[in-house]
């Protein structure tokens, strides 16, 4: 039988030492490889057969050696398979995982709880299991073993919890690194298309005013020689040229937006009778837009901006509503700890906001499944309400629709 492991000689503190400041030089580049540069440096410290870090992979419910050493007893878990953890086949990582307590056996043969592959299959005699906790969330184990019987020694346990905590920074470090590597990548090629995209609407503005005027002359002689056929098809020539007014309209604003160029021009603006002109306009057959609430609701606001947010709210639950359901604009006041504010909501009836479209639904060109625009009406309209002092908010349940709402100060108090 194989002795106990006797206190360290000189030699073996150097080694250590040496070990120890390798472990601690490692770079933060990327999980992997820094995992497997901090298991071998386990081993020289410890002296073990094998070394991982196992990381919870939330999709399959599983711990996934992220971190493994180089050595025969390692390549050999690896073609058994036990480099991957279901939590469902327990064993003693998965315990650590799940209890958040360190674990340490010096008999492991006789362990009923642990997995027959450990025991049987790698032989393993001797275990320690720590948590890791990354940015204060358990998020895997440490777990280092040995083949040989009472191996590990209390003050082992010990310096593996230090190990552990180190080994959580580092991984804390490097996922930081990346998302902040990822952001400002996303920010880099976000400003670019911004950029490029404001000098391409800027300079198709200079060509819709003539294809405006041409058209125009096209729907006048139409009309004049009663050419029914040609007056329609210049008539919806004439809505698609102004849609594209609109859209190019959206991103120069977009680039006024980004530039604090963004201006106002207040006056007093009905905003029931507004609603129900925006709602004769952009009503279809099957795609109706009715309005409820209060007969009349009066807000100083800018009326071009403010027809442009309810304009691009509409549109964008209309595309939603499936054919034959109506779109629902409710306008009404709400008294408030701060004031009295006017209230319109927007509601549709489908499919709802998936759930991982949330968090960015008012970010500039964000899009959800299947969504063939720019993604900048929600964007704009959340923008053009905060300028007015307001807020949009939206709820939304899958299969249940969303709900937008618009909010808009009116005064103090009803007075």
């Amino acid at each position: 039988m194989a002795t106990e492991k006797q206190d360290r000689t000189p030699e073996q503190r150097d080694r250590f030492l040496q070990a120890l400041e390798k472990l601690l030089a490692i770079p933060p580049t990327d999980a992997r490889s820094a995992m497997n540069q901090a298991a071998q440096c386990i081993i020289q410290l410890t002296g073990a057969d094998k070394v991982d870090v196992f990381l919870f992979e939330p999709s399959t419910t599983t711990l996934v050696a992220v971190g493994t050493s180089d050595t025969p007893l390692s390549r050999k878990q690896v073609a058994l398979g036990l480099d991957r953890l279901p939590l469902a086949n327990a064993g003693r990582a998965v315990e650590v995982f799940q209890t958040g307590r360190t674990w340490h056996y010096s008999r492991t043969e006789e362990d009923p709880e642990e997995l027959p592959g450990i025991k049987a299959g790698l032989g393993i005699r001797s275990h320690v299991g720590v948590p890791i906790e990354v940015g204060g969330e358990r998020r895997g184990v440490l777990d280092v073993q040995s083949l040989t019987p009472g191996f590990f020694t209390e003050e082992d346990v010990r310096f593996l919890e230090t190990v552990a905590r180190w080994v959580g920074s580092v991984i804390h470090r490097v996922e930081l690194s990346e998302a902040l590597t990822k952001a400002a990548r996303e920010q880099g090629r976000r400003a670019a298309a911004e950029e490029l995209i404001t000098v391409l609407a800027h300079d198709m503005s200079n060509l819709l005013g003539p294809l405006r005027i041409r058209l125009e002359l096209i729907q006048n002689r139409a009309a004049r020689e009663q050419a029914s056929e040609y007056l329609r098809h210049a008539e919806a020539a004439g809505r698609s040229l102004e849609a594209l007014v609109r859209l190019i309209s959206d991103l120069m604003d977009v680039g006024r937006l980004e530039q604090g160029l963004f201006t106002l021009a207040w006056e007093p603006v009905d905003l029931v009778a507004m609603v129900e002109e925006v709602a004769r306009t952009t009503s279809t057959p099957g795609k109706e837009v009715q309005r409820t609430g209060v007969p009349e609701l009066v807000v100083q606001a800018d009326p071009q901006r403010i027809r442009q947010a309810l304009e691009n709210l509409i549109a964008n639950a209309q595309k939603h509503s499936p054919l034959g359901l109506p779109v629902v604009v409710d306008i009404n006041r709400e008294q408030r700890g701060d004031g009295l504010w006017a209230r319109v909501s927007v509601k549709d009836q489908g499919p709802g906001i998936p759930l991982e479209v949330m968090p960015r639904l008012f970010e500039r060109f964000s899009r959800g499944p299947g969504s063939k625009g720019l993604g900048l009406g929600l964007y704009l309209v959340r923008s053009i309400t905060e300028a007015h002092g307001g807020s949009l908010t939206v709820q939304s349940e899958p299969g249940m629709g969303a709900l937008f709402v618009l909010m808009l100060p009116m005064g103090e108090d009803e007075g």
